[in-house]
């Protein structure tokens, strides 16, 4: 069943609860099945993230079990329904994993993609005198709580030499901190693509710095435990990582056609969602959960510690499953170069 989000979505949050989430409403009900089989694989996904580039690709076809699909506006709350068991498997990026650990979840990172933090942006206003990021001390900036803007902000805030205590920031989900940037409720709003690319397209602000060259780039497939100890649903997560993969693949010599399909799901308007995909998402390779990625996770969970944003020390290591590396590359391996 093909689901589409309407153009409101993009202002506003979803309004259906996932229970097992508990508090926010950052989910949709997974209503939404493909494949056939008596083994079902539950996933969690973001807007235009792995059902759009599956089903763009045809690789929804010939599933011999069935992904039910459920959508969150953001990685943390996606993983708190990993932790409870109401999903086998969801994307994320580089920081929701991070904080999950930090609070004890039950979740396992089983594959990863390198690509350019060029989409990732601390965004002002057109009209805004700010020029970089030394001048943010003191503004408000928007940001969602434990996602990979968080990091991005945290570490585009250190290389200028400041801190989070130098700005008012303001934790909130993108739909509310987009509705709060366009209505000059906040200075800045710490973000990813496709909301960078929404932005910039309709002339609604400019980029004050990205995360390119100050975060790892890195994003996530993370999977409940409990998942890949059942045999079956360990061979269908293997299964769904490999179409995805492909996927990924089939994306780099299509943008055009992908991002005409990516912009049909979730209602964005298809110059917005070219731009995503030139900027952000044909950059992604896939590579290795190996040590060289474990560290540079445990260096994200080593700052947002010593910021008392994570209770105690995470070993990161322990979050990780390395079973469906296979021959990919070192997670250091060079991105795609960006287009837009």
């Amino acid at each position: 069943m093909r689901r589409r989000l309407a153009p409101a979505a993009l202002l506003l949050p979803f309004a259906l609860l996932l229970t097992a989430c508990g508090g926010n409403a950052s989910a949709g009900t997974g209503t939404d099945t493909d494949g056939k089989g008596s083994l079902t694989l539950n996933v969690g996904d973001q807007k235009g993230g792995s059902e759009a580039i599956l089903r763009a690709a045809g690789e929804l076809d010939n599933l011999d079990y069935k992904i039910k699909w459920s959508t969150f506006t953001s990685g943390p709350p996606l993983l708190e329904a990993v932790n409870a068991k109401a999903v086998d498997i969801g994307g994320v990026g580089n920081t929701p994993p991070v904080f999950a650990a930090g609070a004890g979840s039950k979740i396992s990172v089983v594959a990863a993609w390198h690509g350019t933090s060029k989409g990732d942006a601390v965004l002002v206003p057109n009209d805004s005198k700010l020029t970089g990021p030394a001048q943010l001390k003191g503004h408000s900036v928007a940001v969602a709580q434990g996602s990979s803007a968080n990091y991005q902000l945290v570490a585009s805030l250190r290389k200028a030499g400041l801190s989070l205590a130098d700005v008012k920031v303001k934790y909130l989900q993108p739909a509310d901190a987009l509705a709060a940037f366009t209505s000059g409720k906040v200075d800045a709003w710490a973000v990813w693509d496709p909301y960078t690319s929404q932005i910039l397209q309709a002339k609604q602000g400019r980029v004050l710095t990205t995360g390119d060259g100050v975060t790892n780039g890195l994003t996530f497939q993370v999977a409940a435990p409990g998942a890949l100890k059942d045999k079956k649903k360990a061979a269908a997560i293997d299964d769904y990582l490999q179409r995805l993969r492909r996927a990924y693949k089939w994306v780099y010599s299509h943008e055009t056609e992908w991002a005409k399909v990516w912009a049909k799901e979730t209602g964005l308007p298809e110059d917005v969602a070219l731009a995503a995909v030139k900027r952000t998402y044909t950059t992604r390779v896939a590579v290795a959960v190996d040590k060289q990625l474990i560290a540079s996770e445990q260096e994200i969970a080593d700052t947002f510690t010593s910021l008392k944003l994570i209770p105690g020390k995470v070993d990161f290591g322990k979050f990780v499953d390395t079973r469906f590396n296979g021959d990919l590359p070192a997670s250091t391996s060079a991105p795609r170069p960006a287009e837009g």
